[in-house]
This record gives structure tokens, sequence and C-alpha cells, in this order.
């Protein structure tokens, strides 16, 4: 399964808490937006989705926090496709501390292909599920960044 790079951030003080670490939400900010980067290497591009009135909605989320981040921290997120079904795919971020190597977090996600106007779930098109599958096989012309 080949991870790509998908977003890079640094902490700033006002994303911190009262005890000086990363605050939760910008977790989940940052690994949202690599979110977008690791769907649109397939084609969930924001264009295929206005067009065919299609959307992707995240059903199960879960974050793992491994190590603090502090302020000034730089940061890598790098993520991967684990599975596609017909309607859905399981993915996961690990977003980590770029001086020191440490992973700072981790998360996995199922997310949903759905029909915006009929507001259900509905197939994933043939040439995107095969290029989720040849990121999860390895097959990808995609460059691995690890």
């Amino acid at each position: 399964m080949q991870w790509i790079e998908t977003h890079r951030d640094v902490v700033y003080p006002w994303q911190c808490d009262h005890m000086g670490h990363l605050n939760v939400m910008f977790y989940t900010g940052m690994f949202d937006r690599a979110t977008w980067h690791l769907f649109s290497s397939v084609g969930f591009t924001g264009a295929y989705l206005r067009k065919r009135d299609r959307g992707m909605a995240a059903v199960q989320s879960t974050v793992s926090y491994r190590s603090e981040l502090v302020s000034g921290d730089l940061i890598v997120i790098r993520s991967r496709f684990l599975e596609v079904h017909d309607r859905k795919v399981r993915f996961e971020h690990e977003m980590t501390n770029v001086e020191s190597g440490e992973i700072a977090a981790t998360n996995e996600l199922v997310g949903v292909h759905i029909d915006r106007t009929a507001r259900r779930a509905c197939p994933i098109p043939a040439e995107i599920r095969s290029s989720v599958e040849k990121l999860i096989s390895g097959e990808s012309s995609e460059r691995p960044d690890r």
C-alpha cells in the first residue's frame, strides 16, 4: 500500500491549548486537508464532485495521538488507501513531526461516495475504483513517499 505525501503545515501559537500543545481541533483540520489531496490523486476532485453532483461523507474516524506538537513544529502528513468497496473507501493518515521524525498522530477513516441529489450512497465509478486499487496493490505510477 503506497503512502502519498498529502499535506505540510506548521503549528502556530494560536492553535495551541492551555497546556501549550496543538489543540485536537487542528489535528482534525490538517487531516481533512490531507484527505482532499488523497482523494484528488485518484479522481475524486472538486470538479468531479461538482459536475456529477456527488460527495464524500466521512462515516467513521479514529484519531490516535502519539506525541505532542508545539508552536513552531513543522508537520508532514502521508496518506494511503487501505480498502475500496462498491460505495466506500477506508484510508489512513500519518502525521509526522518533520524535525524529530516522530509520529504525532494517526487518523483512520471510512468515506462513503454519495449522490447529493438522492442523498444516498452510490457506486464509486470504475475508473476511480481502479486507481484506488492500484495504489493499494502498489501498481500505481504514483511515486511513493516512503
